[in-house]
């Protein structure tokens, strides 16, 4: 006699089923348990403070945790580029001018007035400083413009997504490693330029001078591991965390401290 197939909900994950034999007996049959799918952990990566240079040069520390940027970074790419990369130029160049008189200057008289034949100094110092900058314009909570940067980026560039368009430009065209740089100078004119390596506009041998105010680094340690080899898709999403208050403070004091 051909067995006819019943099939019982069962309370718990596994499903009982029971088949007729000459309508008297009940043949039973288990299913496995379905795969049980859990969430995988929670990483720590750590507090940014816990972070310390060994030197003169200290790290100045960031404004949020590591998982903060995720609108643009992982949480595993901000801790590696912050406590491994950034603390490595600051070590670096805290050894480079121990016992020099460039240990008595400040971080910026040593990029102005840099040996660019230096390539201790100038890449760490240059690494220290590019650093500084980048984090300190990123936030999980943009701000906007203030008034005058507002009024510099129209007159200059017509609109914010017009300068937004030329950074994205700069720092998709810089060959290798480098940066984007929004600078301005003693006048408050703004100029959009890319450097390479850890190079930067305060150093003598930049194409274009003036102070940063706003820096991108396009080293693939700032986002490989997101975007593997797809720079244009990170520097898309990094407006979105890009903190234009921040910038504008600087822009203020780049412009007040020259008058």
């Amino acid at each position: 006699m051909k067995k006819n197939i019943l099939i019982i909900p069962a309370l718990a994950l596994a499903t009982t089923l029971f088949s007729c034999k000459d309508k008297k007996e009940l043949e039973e049959v288990q299913i496995p348990d379905a795969e049980v799918v859990t969430a995988a952990p929670k990483v720590d990566y750590g507090n940014p403070a816990d972070v310390k240079a060994e030197g003169k040069f200290q790290m100045k520390g960031l404004k949020y945790s590591y998982n903060a940027l995720e609108a643009a970074i992982d949480a595993k790419t901000v801790e590696i580029h912050y406590s491994k990369h950034h603390v490595g130029y600051a070590n670096n160049l805290n050894k480079a001018i121990a016992g020099t008189p460039l240990e008595s200057k400040s971080i910026e008289d040593i990029l102005s007035g840099l040996d660019i034949n230096n390539a201790a100094v100038r890449n760490n110092a240059g690494g220290y400083y590019n650093h500084n900058l980048y984090w300190d314009i990123l936030s999980p909570k943009p701000g906007v413009a203030g008034e005058k940067l507002a009024e510099a980026i129209t007159k200059e560039f017509g609109s914010l997504d017009n300068l937004i368009a030329k950074l994205k430009e700069a720092g998709t065209k810089q060959f290798g490693s480098g940066w984007a740089w929004l600078t301005t100078d003693a006048t408050g004119k703004l100029t959009v330029s890319a450097t390479a390596n850890q190079d930067n506009p305060l150093m003598p041998n930049a194409e274009v001078k003036g102070t940063p105010i706003l820096g991108i680094d396009v080293w693939e340690h700032a986002y490989y591991l997101n975007y593997q080899n797809k720079r244009a898709d990170y520097l898309d999403n990094i407006f979105k965390i890009l903190d234009w208050k921040s910038v504008s403070d600087k822009y203020e004091a780049a412009i007040t401290a020259k008058q």
